[in-house]
């Protein structure tokens, strides 16, 4: 079978995003299925028309969204699913695979009903929710409204939905959608790319002052710095660790929309000195970072998008052995056990997440056995190799209900009254 997966961006950049999609479609290639994917405008990297990246193909959509609020995303709808049916003249794919936003959803069935091909639509987050988290947008707003109406026209379109997690498929089933439609394919990792983690880089611990008997333990953050992901509420937990902890550092790779603000925070706080900021860093040496931690802390802020959808990066975390401390939003409670796979505290609150940090770095007799169970589970549930197959029934049906939706109409055009 050939899969178009059809695309906000992809590989070469580097995403949450992409990173998912790279999984799937190498764990879609080991399975036999035959991959490739389009991106839409907002693709933002320079590249040629159809562009191989860590071995996949990838076609791209000319030109950049232009035009008023309303009209330019039209206009990007109608670009992609132009490509989409020349790609499809070209390669003959079997069935259209469009990933959420709801701009790329929309231009694919728009191509699905044209080319005669089926339509599975996978939402991986709702997109107004995370405008929202990002401070780009305000729920109810109109834009709100109408992002969330675009999504229910492209799940109305799709022979089969997928979702990430059950926060947003039971959000879909309470707008009305039948839960024998949509499909779950967590978030998971591959672990060929999980081998035995390099050691810590001692010249990298001295320079952070990570080093001496009473160090550690090293709490850290390796993403993208927004809003909700409430890295706040961590430096406001530091200076109640260091009191129970006081060898505690903690390192934040990234960078994002609220790096400035954090950074002015970080800089009043009392242990200043014990919180490091690296900047964005090269993918390619975030092992280096990961091998100086001890425990990875991800205090989400509650919301609707924090609430509704499951993370990638404590899932990465616990596959490299890591210790995880979340808060206990219903993204990470969908990921973490508490007190067997990681810890979770109470969200928006510095002194529970100063308890929870404590509390792991003292039971250090534990963390061998804390850290094999995470993993242990995080293999059993979110290994690609395995939940790639998930997507087989799913594709399956979606053609065979193609067909029979054809079927019928061809009966119908046969049996209908001459003039």
């Amino acid at each position: 079978m050939r899969v178009l997966h059809v695309l906000d961006h992809s590989l070469p950049l580097h995403s949450g995003y992409t990173f998912r999609t790279r999984a799937i479609l190498k764990a879609q290639e080991a399975l036999g299925l035959e991959v490739r994917g389009i991106t839409g405008q907002r693709h933002d990297a320079q590249g040629p028309a159809m562009e191989e990246a860590d071995g996949l193909t990838f076609h791209r959509t000319p030109g950049r969204p232009s035009g008023p609020p309303g009209v330019r995303e039209w206009r990007e709808i109608g670009a992609l699913a132009r490509q989409i049916e020349q790609v499809a003249a070209q390669w003959r794919p079997d069935l259209l695979h469009a990933h959420s936003p709801a701009l790329c959803g929309m231009a694919a069935a728009r191509a699905a009903r044209g080319l005669g091909l089926p339509l599975v639509y996978e939402i991986r987050a709702f997109w107004e929710d995370a405008a929202v988290g990002n401070g780009e947008g305000r729920e109810g707003s109109l834009k709100y409204r109408l992002t969330r109406a675009l999504e229910n026209r492209v799940v109305a379109r799709a022979e089969a939905v997928v979702t990430i997690c059950a926060g947003l498929k039971a959000d879909l089933v309470a707008r009305g959608v039948d839960p024998a439609r949509i499909a779950l394919s967590p978030n998971g990792v591959d672990f060929a790319l999980f081998g035995d983690p390099p050691p810590p880089d001692a010249a990298l611990a001295a320079s952070l002052g990570l080093t001496g008997a009473d160090a550690g333990p090293v709490i850290g953050f390796i993403g993208s710095f927004y809003p909700y992901e409430g890295l706040d509420v961590l430096i406001e937990a530091m200076p109640l660790l260091l009191a129970r902890e006081p060898g505690a550092r903690l390192i934040l790779v990234g960078g994002g929309p609220a790096d400035a603000a954090l950074r002015e925070r970080a800089a009043a706080s009392p242990v200043a000195a014990a919180i490091h900021f690296t900047g964005r860093v090269p993918h390619a040496d975030v092992e280096r970072w990961y091998a100086l931690m001890d425990i990875m802390a991800y205090p989400r802020k509650a919301s609707r998008l924090t609430e509704l959808v499951t993370p990638l990066k404590p899932l990465e975390a616990m596959a490299q052995g890591k210790l995880v401390a979340a808060s206990a939003v219903g993204g990470h409670r969908e990921l973490v056990s508490d007190g067997v796979t990681g810890s979770l505290f109470a969200p928006d609150d510095p002194a529970a997440c100063a308890a929870a940090l404590a509390a792991l770095a003292a039971r250090r007799d534990r963390w061998t056995e804390t850290r094999a169970a995470a993993r242990a589970h995080v293999r059993a549930h979110h290994d690609w190799a395995v939940n790639a197959r998930r997507y087989l029934p799913v594709y399956q049906a979606a053609v065979e209900n193609r067909l029979k939706r054809s079927a019928f109409a061809t009966r119908g055009a046969t049996n209908a009254p001459g003039p």
